[in-house]
């Protein structure tokens, strides 16, 4: 006896199994794409030298500030830029394309939901991933007037790169949302905004929600890495909190659609 599948059914299992198959020459192709896009604009230069300048006043008014040549009060305030940096680097990856009317013409190419979001993804990684090592000349400047410890910088910088891969998948999620750049801004910045303070303000809270906000937010992952106890917890924090918005972009692509 045979089952015929009804012709709706049918089209939404060949869905499933298309998407299940990430092509990675797409991918490649939309993150080229997004990274020649960026830095083919004046503001991509603007951002970065701006965001260079911050972090090179924050470097050198810490160090004179505690009168020690230590990047510690350095790295505390990184996660901070990020939140204005990141959103700035994020907001058009979806808003450009929903404003300029060019997604629709991508939806018609043999590209899947998850290519399309993993390649802007990888491209705002990417961006921030060249801005951080950029930011490398400051601590290598300390190794010629004291010993800072090799260790704790190199976790330090790996701790900030797993900040810009969560942050970013905050921000891809927030320009998914509406083809207003700055809305698509100040979402990301909001929902940034709240895992950087959740950490920070637990001294005040109920004790119920101390070891809740204690895990949600980044500052006891991130001191952990920068200490080098680089443990289980904190890498699945940031994989799964990263996974977690980068399902809610692919959920608003769908209903966007």
């Amino acid at each position: 006896m045979r089952f015929r599948i009804p012709p709706k059914k049918r089209r939404l299992i060949m869905n499933q199994n298309l998407e299940s198959k990430i092509n990675f020459n797409n991918i490649w192709v939309i993150f080229k794409r997004e990274m020649k896009t960026f830095f083919d604009s004046p503001m991509a230069y603007i951002v970065l030298v701006t965001f260079l300048m911050i972090t090179g006043w924050f470097f050198s008014s810490t160090i004179f500030l505690i009168n020690q040549a230590t990047i510690d009060g350095y790295l505390d305030i990184l996660p901070l830029v990020f939140i204005f940096f990141v959103p700035a680097i994020t907001m058009r990856l979806f808003s450009e394309e929903y404003k300029s009317g060019t997604i629709e013409i991508i939806a018609t190419m043999p590209v899947t939901d998850n290519e399309i979001i993993m390649g802007k993804y990888l491209a705002g990684f990417g961006i921030m991933a060249i801005s951080i090592l950029l930011t490398l000349f400051y601590p290598i400047c300390l190794l010629f007037v004291s010993k800072p410890h090799i260790g704790t910088i190199i976790g330090s910088y790996l701790g900030l790169l797993f900040i810009a891969m969560f942050y970013i998948s905050i921000g891809v999620f927030a320009s998914s949302i509406t083809k207003n750049q700055i809305i698509a801004f100040l979402i990301s910045f909001i929902i940034c905004f709240f895992f950087f303070i959740a950490g920070k303000i637990i001294g005040i809270l109920p004790g119920f929600l101390v070891s809740v906000l204690e895990y949600i937010g980044i500052d006891s992952h991130f001191n952990n890495i920068t200490k080098g106890l680089i443990n289980s917890r904190d890498i699945i924090y940031y994989f799964s909190a990263s996974a977690f918005f980068y399902i809610l972009t692919l959920r608003m692509i769908n209903i966007r659609k």
